[in-house]
C-alpha cells in the first residue's frame, strides 16, 4: 500500500534530511536549510526560497506529504477552521481544528481515525475505530494547519478524533517532536484522555510536563458506565488515583472535562458529589464544563447555559475551580464531541485516489 516504508515529510529526522542531500550529491549545509525551513520557520517545502527550485521540486517528490486534504470549512467569521484529511497510506480519515483568538491560535488534533471508547455521546466514537495515526500523521496536522493560519500556533489540544493515552507511543514521539523541533511549550501541549490508567502512568513518567486533561463527565461509576464504557474497566477511583499521581510527579493542575447534558449529570447533587472528589486534588483540581453539542447518534441535549453556570457556580462555592467553556465550530460540526469523517471513499475524487493507490 502506499506510504508503507515511505519516510514522509514529517517523519524525517535531520539526519534523515543529510543522508537524503548527500545521496544526491547536495552539500551538507542544505539539510540544516531544509530542517530550519520546515520547522523553525514553519514554512512549506515548496516556500523554501533558500533552497534552488530544482531541488525543492526533487524534495517534494523525495519526501510527499502524508495527508490528503479532502476538505476545509470554516466558521465564527474564520476564526475557527477545519479539515477534514485522509492518510496517503490508505485512505483513513480524519479531522483537525484550528481555533484562533486574539493573535493566538490553538490547535485541536487527532490521534486516531476513528475512536474505539465508544462514548454514548462522542460523534467520534459513534463511528467506531479505523486505526492508530504514526507521529508524522499526527505532526502534519499542525504544520499544515499553520500554513493557513496567519497566527503563530502557540497551543496544542490532543482533544481531535480518538484516544491520545490508547496510541501512546504515536503520541509521546508526536509531543516530543512539537516540543523540541516546533518549539512548542510542553506547558501549552494537552494531553486528554477518557481514563486509560495504564497509558495516564507511563504519561507521568515522561520528562516533558505537559498538561493533562480527564474527561469525565459524571461523578459517580453507576452514571459514567453509562456515558464512558471504559469506566466499567477502569472506574472512577483508579481514574482518580492515576490523575493525582500525574499531578504530584508533574506539579501541574489537572484539568477534568465534564459535558454537561441536560436531565442526565447536570443536577445539583452531581455538583455536589464532583465537589466532594476533587476539592482536596492535589495543585487544586479545574474543571471545564461544555455544554453537550449536538451529534446524530444521541439523543441527549445541551441544558440552559443558565443551568451550566449554575453548575459552575455551585462548584466554585464547594472550593473547586470552574469554568464554562465558549463552544466554537458548531456551525461547521467542529465543536467538542463533533468530529466524525464523513466522506466515503468512492468520493474522495480522482487525484486522491490517485494519490493513495500509488
Amino acid at each position: 500500500m502506499s506510504g508503507v516504508g515511505v519516510l514522509t515529510r514529517y517523519a524525517a529526522t535531520l539526519p534523515d534530511l543529510e543522508r537524503l542531500l548527500a545521496e544526491s550529491g547536495e552539500p551538507s549545509y542544505r539539510a540544516s536549510q531544509v530542517w530550519e525551513g520546515l520547522w523553525a520557520q514553519r514554512r512549506r517545502l515548496e516556500d523554501l526560497t533558500t533552497l534552488p527550485h530544482a531541488l525543492r521540486r526533487r524534495l517534494c517528490g523525495s519526501l510527499p506529504l502524508a495527508l490528503i486534504s479532502l476538505a476545509a470549512r470554516s466558521d465564527d467569521h474564520g476564526l475557527t477552521s477545519k479539515w477534514l484529511w485522509a492518510c496517503a497510506r490508505d485512505g483513513a480519515q480524519l479531522e483537525t481544528v484550528l481555533m484562533r483568538s486574539s493573535g493566538r491560535a490553538t490547535i485541536c488534533v487527532s490521534s486516531q481515525a476513528g475512536c474505539a471508547m465508544a462514548c454514548t455521546f462522542c460523534a467520534t466514537g459513534q463511528a467506531g475505530f479505523e486505526r492508530h495515526l504514526d507521529h508524522a500523521e499526527i505532526v502534519e496536522q499542525v504544520l499544515r494547519a499553520q500554513h493557513a493560519s496567519p497566527d503563530r500556533i502557540s497551543n496544542v489540544v490532543y482533544m481531535g478524533m480518538g484516544e491520545p493515552l490508547a496510541n501512546f507511543d504515536a503520541v509521546r514521539e508526536s509531543v516530543e517532536r512539537l516540543h523540541e523541533a516546533l518549539g512548542i511549550s510542553a506547558r501549552n501541549i494537552v494531553v486528554s484522555t477518557v481514563g486509560v490508567v495504564p497509558g495516564m502512568r507511563r504519561l507521568a513518567e515522561m520528562p516533558l510536563p505537559v498538561t493533562l486533561a480527564v474527561s469525565l463527565h459524571a461523578p459517580d461509576d453507576t452514571l459514567r458506565d453509562t456515558l464512558v464504557p471504559l469506566n466499567r474497566r477502569y472506574p472512577i477511583a483508579e481514574v482518580l488515583d492515576a490523575a493525582r499521581d500525574y499531578a504530584v510527579a508533574k506539579g501541574r493542575r489537572v484539568t477534568f472535562e465534564y459535558a454537561c447534558i441536560g436531565g442526565v449529570n447536570d443536577h445539583p447533587q452531581h455538583a455536589a458529589r464532583l465537589a466532594r472528589l476533587l476539592r482536596a486534588f492535589p495543585g487544586g483540581a479545574h474543571v471545564n464544563l461544555i455544554a453537550l453539542n449536538a451529534t446524530a447518534g444521541y439523543d441527549g441535549a445541551a441544558p440552559e447555559p443558565s443551568r451550566v453556570n449554575t453548575f459552575a457556580a455551585r462548584l466554585r462555592r464547594a472550593g473547586v475551580s470552574a469554568t464554562v467553556r465558549r463552544t466554537r465550530g458548531t456551525g461547521i460540526q467542529a465543536a467538542c464531541g463533533q468530529l466524525r469523517s464523513r466522506i466515503a471513499a468512492d468520493r474522495i475524487g480522482p487525484v486522491a485516489q490517485a494519490r493513495m493507490n500509488q
